[in-house]
């Protein structure tokens, strides 16, 4: 966990104070709407459907167990007793009065906590893998690289109005868990023949309007060069993104239409001439702030726990959390563990004031009081001994949060939609519900086997439908909310866009084609083991077609 510099401090503590006048003044009138709401969106405050929501940074996705406590005592005090976490890492409260967000911004600031650039035209929360330092494949501990991109990204003057907003993820593992594929930079942190650490360096990826897979511009980028490349980038689209039409002014479009060759050659160009400058890394930089992340100290301990094999054997419900929600971990005798936030009768990702409560309290008992967000909208112990696991998971069993759906159907991704985003087309949690409730068999689940569905109630993709290998968008028809499906999109390391399977249906109508879909898929797989997606891949989307509309018709 990174711990602040003074210099940290005083930028979070300065933002607030001059927020809080901004927003005084505008509260005043002396700030008019149009005034005030570039500098309200750099802070993160949205004017939403029924009131303001606030967005809270969570770099990289890493929490100490104060941070998660701070988060209930704000959910408490300023909102209505639950916060909502979301596919960028962070944490949304969705009723803020306007008034009393500088004072929420002030309670974030004494942990170490900001608002800072997680909405607006700028550099957003740059997120990586959840189990980032702990995994066996990783290759690279990304967690120091991503804490190099915030502190150069935050509040730089350069790059705070670009034509549209920016994403950048990282990963440092054979498997890609952070979804670089699909952000406007994506960097997989590795090393070459010799050893030394580089990156390599992906463009114009992104969801939204226009799903595009980005494209590698440069194999290999030896570390010092991290910062002087990305600035690099981000300049040549700075200058050149289409600041006439927000709906092409992402970096996508930019390389897209001019295609990813010459704006790679355009990239090298101002590299070549920037490359040595102030930006430039060095060894003694990046250990200072390696320096500065607490370190979880790890035991010698024996790779398996007899109480605990026995525990597996003797008790399918622990059996079945101990498969779905329990990861390999690079230090013998620990493991990672992911809390489900995805409960029927709850919006996925909510979570309440009392139960940030209680996660703080297991993470100090079980994982040396960190956690990680991920971008599915659930909870991870990193560091969690094995012999250990029968007791956790007996605890969060009582809280809800031990559902062993990871993987499967039920821990679907759904953002918050009609129900509260002035954006949304449509209403997803009402549709996410239905689909849980349809789902719930844990014996339905376990046979169906992996399989990520997404929800998204516009085309801003939010909730990654584009990459679910069921993705479903909600859409506008002559002011009715109607749904669109797409099959076959995947993230990782083979990123693809899934395909639209015809027109859209009724809200009535979705968790019916859901299912059609799935038991498609149940008549069409060779083996237990052959998944959804691969089905798809192999057959191509004309059988569920065929079978949907069969039924509607």
């Amino acid at each position: 966990m990174y711990q602040y510099t003074d210099i940290d401090q005083r930028i979070v503590d300065e933002r607030v104070a001059q927020f809080r006048d901004q927003t005084e003044r505008h509260l005043r009138g002396e700030l008019s709407e149009d005034e005030f709401r570039p500098l309200r969106l750099q802070n993160g405050l949205y004017i939403q459907k029924h009131a303001p929501m606030l967005r809270v940074a969570i770099p990289y996705g890493l929490l100490n167990s104060e941070q998660v406590r701070m988060f209930a005592h704000i959910a408490r005090e300023y909102d209505r007793d639950y916060a909502h976490f979301t596919t960028r890492q962070n944490i949304q409260y969705n009723w803020p009065e306007l008034a009393r967000v500088p004072d929420i911004l002030r309670d974030l600031a004494s942990v170490q906590m900001h608002a800072i650039q997680t909405s607006g035209n700028c550099i957003r929360n740059t997120t990586t893998d959840q189990f980032a330092g702990i995994a066996p494949d990783e290759v690279v501990n990304p967690l120091v690289w991503a804490e190099i991109i915030r502190q150069w990204s935050t509040i730089h003057p350069e790059f705070a109005y670009l034509p549209r907003k920016f994403k950048i993820a990282i990963s440092g593992s054979t498997k890609d868990r952070a979804a670089t594929l699909v952000h406007d930079i994506g960097l997989i942190a590795l090393t070459n023949d010799a050893g030394d650490v580089g990156f390599r360096v992906i463009v114009g990826g992104g969801l939204g309007r226009t799903p595009i897979v980005g494209v590698v511009i440069k194999e290999f980028l030896p570390w010092q060069h991290l910062i002087t490349y990305l600035e690099a980038i981000l300049r040549v689209y700075n200058r050149l993104g289409r600041r006439d039409n927000k709906y092409k002014a992402r970096i996508k479009i930019t390389v897209k239409e001019n295609t990813p060759a010459q704006f790679s050659a355009w990239v090298e160009e101002e590299f070549s001439a920037t490359k040595n400058g102030p930006t430039l890394l060095t060894a003694d930089h990046v250990a200072a702030i390696a320096n500065r992340f607490t370190q979880a100290l790890h035991l010698d301990l024996p790779t398996d726990d007899a109480a605990e094999v026995m525990q597996a054997a003797a008790n399918n419900d622990y059996a079945r959390w101990r498969k779905r929600n329990t990861h390999a971990h690079n230090a013998q005798g620990y493991a990672a563990i992911t809390l489900s936030l995805k409960r029927k009768g709850v919006p996925p990702g909510d979570i309440t004031a009392d139960e940030l409560d209680a996660v703080a309290l297991l993470a100090d008992q079980y994982s040396q009081g960190e956690l990680r967000v991920t971008h599915e909208q659930n909870l991870v112990f990193a560091d969690v001994e094995v012999r250990a696991l029968p007791a956790l998971w007996s605890e969060l069993k009582a809280l809800g949060f031990a559902t062993p759906n990871i993987g499967l159907i039920g821990n679907m991704i759904a953002c918050p939609g009609g129900d509260f985003c002035s954006l949304a087309n449509a209403a997803s949690l009402p549709v996410a519900a239905a689909i849980t409730e349809r789902f719930e068999s844990l014996d339905y689940q376990f046979n169906i086997g992996e399989l990520d569905l997404n929800i998204s109630g516009c085309i801003n993709a939010c909730g990654h439908h584009h990459v679910g290998h069921i993705g479903i968008l909600g859409v506008d028809k002559n002011g009715e909310e109607w749904y669109q499906v797409t099959l076959g999109g995947t993230q990782g390391n083979d990123a693809k866009i899934g395909k639209i399977i015809g027109p859209s249906f009724a809200r009535a109508e979705v968790t019916d084609v859901v299912e059609q879909l799935i038991e498609t898929y149940l008549t069409l797989r060779e083996r237990d083991d052959e998944r959804f997606v691969d089905v798809v891949a192999r057959t191509g989307i004309e059988p569920f077609k065929e079978r949907v509309y069969a039924q509607a018709n």
